[in-house]
């Protein structure tokens, strides 16, 4: 039986990692961004927002700057009426808009790409950019004073190396980082407190190769890795801010360990040091979706990213339909799924603030803990296929479990938990 222990005094904070993409929106009913106030969710990243094309409404750049040759100096060139209501609706409910300038993806550019294609004036592209941000943070434009932090330039241009097949960005490498050096040194010199950053890069699973014996590379996972090197290199050579990088993954939640010690490695060798890392996309194994194996899964990953050098993480995502990636709501009934349960249950170690070290955890399970001086709790997962015994070096005050037929509801301890399960224990 593994004892798990507790470090005595805290060893950092617990951080921002239960953040979504795309909120839950039912067309413009916002009423479900309630459920993410309840789970206590810091950030929800609006990329993707409304469906193909972002509904033709919501956040894309060109839902908001319908025509490109018109003035970016003028209000009426802008269209805020849909994106308003949605950044409206979540700042009410106390969640923070992390927003991405770019489009969104276009899973049918094969047959026919439109709005995927680099800006005709980058210039131009990043003054439009100054408009919106000026309308949710300035008010200009009959807008509004946000204090939007976060500003996030497009989203994994490097999706495929064959321009006639990326769904994301139909220009080379290098056609983006002079579009990022552009609009970051513009919007940063415009707005010099917000947070700008990018790219939301399609990840590293290339790196598997070095670490896994029957990993197989591809071109396209190599050509993520070259992207990103050039990347660093060029914003290096030009001087180009990054206050944030972003990057995905849809693996393990020891492999996305391992791809948060890479990106932070990689940035600071590239004299990024403060630059946050921050993975904003991420769901393991989301076709099984509304099922306890998901759950575990899903909370061993936070766990993963808390105990990971990344500043903050973005479940994809609690969009409310049919895709398996909206993963935390039933698209029938609008009730929460099971890893709903799991954000409730992560966010009460962030109120807590204070992250304990644990020690003693059994191989393939996950543990987190926090404390406030008065209260602590651990939060324990096992997305393996064993039931694993465990005890405490603590007296257990309560134990909630989220599993096949609890959903965060109170249940006795063992000293053991099983497969596909997760236990929030006060002590």
């Amino acid at each position: 039986m593994s004892v798990l222990k507790f470090s005595s005094a805290p060893v950092g904070r617990v951080k921002p990692v239960h953040g979504v993409g795309q909120p839950p929106m039912l067309g413009l009913d916002c009423s479900m961004f309630s459920y993410l106030k309840d789970a206590g969710v810091p950030f929800s990243r609006l990329h993707d927002v409304g469906g193909w094309f972002g509904g033709n409404m919501f956040a894309d750049i060109p839902n908001l700057f319908r025509d490109f040759d018109a003035d970016p100096e003028d209000p009426e060139s802008y269209d805020f009426t849909f994106t308003d209501i949605l950044i409206k609706n979540l700042v009410e409910n106390g969640i923070e808009p992390f927003f991405r300038l770019g489009v969104t993806i276009e899973n049918f550019s094969a047959i026919k790409a439109y709005r995927i294609f680099p800006p005709k004036d980058p210039e131009k592209w990043a003054r439009i950019c100054e408009g919106v941000i000026a309308h949710y943070n300035e008010g200009w434009a009959d807008g509004f004073r946000c204090g939007i932090r976060y500003w996030e330039i497009w989203n994994e241009p490097d999706n495929e190396p064959d321009i006639a097949e990326n769904h994301m960005w139909r220009g080379t490498k290098e056609q983006f980082y002079e579009l990022y050096d552009v609009a970051s040194k513009h919007l940063k010199k415009r707005f010099p407190d917000i947070m700008i950053g990018g790219y939301a890069s399609c990840g590293f699973y290339d790196l598997k190769k070095s670490f896994i014996s029957e990993a197989n590379s591809s071109p396209r996972f190599e050509y993520f890795i070259e992207f990103f090197d050039g990347f660093l290199d060029y914003i290096v050579s030009h001087g180009s801010p990054l206050d944030f990088f972003s990057w995905h993954s849809y693996d393990s939640p020891e492999n996305n360990a391992v791809y948060a010690r890479y990106a932070r490695k990689r940035l600071d060798e590239a004299g990024f040091e403060k630059t946050e890392s921050i993975c904003n996309e991420w769901n393991r194994s989301s076709r099984l979706r509304g099922q306890p194996k998901h759950a575990a899964l899903t909370a061993a990953s936070i766990i993963s990213f808390d105990l990971s050098p990344v500043d903050s993480a973005m479940f994809y995502d609690a969009r409310v339909d049919r895709s398996r990636f909206g993963s935390l709501f039933d698209p029938l009934s609008y009730k929460p799924l099971v890893s709903y349960y799991v954000f409730i249950a992560f966010n009460e170690l962030y109120q807590l603030k204070n992250r304990l070290d644990v020690a003693g955890v059994p191989e393939g399970v996950w543990a987190d803990a926090a404390t406030d001086g008065k209260r602590t709790l651990v939060l324990i997962a096992n997305p393996t296929d064993e039931t694993k015994q465990i005890a405490l070096d603590k007296k257990i005050l309560s134990c909630r479990a989220i599993d096949g037929a609890r959903k965060l509801e109170e249940a006795p301890f063992d000293g053991s938990i099983a497969p596909d399960t997760v236990l929030l224990i006060e002590f």
